[in-house]
């Protein structure tokens, strides 16, 4: 196969990033099918897409004829298996729980064509606990966007032992139709790089908060001005969704059996009120909008 032979990309999972990856899909010339369990998940998705593209109508970062064939060669669906039948590349981006991918994955390799590439967009979960479900090893891959997709250029392509070079390289392709930056990973390592260095800043950032040294806001902004970070650990956690964090914590815990990899008191609590951050209204901060950020 070369990048000529993937005319069409499916991306399972509309919600904060599978709805963007899928907008990305379609302006790079991709026949996309975004799919979502949930029909409610993907009438909100086609109508944010719907306001993004318009503003970046209105700002000149793409003409009305870019937006219209863009929309074009979007669809969008309730039934995995319509979605799956016809696809050359798929992305993957339900919640980060392992089973739940596991699951989409089984069927995704039933229903899919023998050539399809599967890819994820797990932040943590290496692809080959996601191969092992599918009788295509060697067509699995990790496909890491950063959030928000529309926004953030760099993707993480991870392979595993069994991913074939030519699944790397066809991935990578697909990032540069995208507009966006792959950066090849040949080894893979729970959490990545982007994630394991921000993980191991967010664990230090909740330990000090916890252990009373500083405030969270405090600790933000001392990241900000002293460290010249654009957004704190706690507003970036804010950001992606506290919940992310949560499940990438209890993710890494259930494979290494390390209690220091378990989620933190406070981090477990505001899982449990639902303060998820800016998407619920309420996270570390309080939002007035949840409004994602455009580019």
């Amino acid at each position: 196969m070369n990048i000529s032979d993937i005319q069409s990309i499916s991306v399972v999972g509309a919600g904060q990033m599978g709805h963007q990856i899928a907008m990305l899909s379609a302006l790079g010339g991709f026949e996309t099918t975004l799919q979502d369990v949930d029909a409610q998940v993907l009438k909100k998705a086609e109508g944010t897409l719907h306001a993004l593209m318009d503003k970046w109508e209105q700002k000149g970062k793409l003409s009305k004829r870019e937006r219209d064939a863009a929309f074009n060669r979007l669809s969008f669906t309730t039934n995995l298996q319509k979605a799956s039948a016809n696809a050359d590349f798929v992305v993957e981006a339900v919640v980060e729980k392992l089973e739940i991918k596991q699951e989409v994955f089984a069927k995704l390799d039933k229903w899919t064509p023998p050539h399809t590439i599967l890819a994820t967009n797990s932040s943590t979960i290496v692809n080959s606990l996601l191969s092992s479900v599918t009788s295509r090893p060697e067509k699995v891959v990790n496909m890491h966007f950063f959030f928000p997709p529309l926004v953030m250029d760099c993707v993480e392509v991870v392979m595993s032992e069994t991913t074939s070079e030519e699944t790397a390289q066809l991935t990578m392709a697909v990032c540069e139709k995208m507009n966006r930056t792959g950066i090849l990973l040949k080894k893979e390592i729970s959490g990545f790089v982007a994630n394991r260095i921000l993980g191991a800043l967010q664990r230090e950032a909740v330990s000090l908060y916890e252990e009373g040294i500083a405030d969270f806001k405090d600790i933000d902004t001392i990241c900000r001005q002293a460290l010249s970070h654009p957004l704190g650990p706690f507003q970036i956690m804010d950001l992606s969704g506290i919940d992310v964090g949560y499940y990438v914590m209890k993710q890494r815990y259930k494979e290494t059996g390390d209690p220091a990899d378990q989620p933190f008191a406070s981090i477990v609590e505001k899982v449990q009120r639902g303060d998820l951050g800016r998407k619920t209204g309420k996270g570390w901060y309080e939002y007035k909008q949840t409004a994602m950020r455009e580019k």
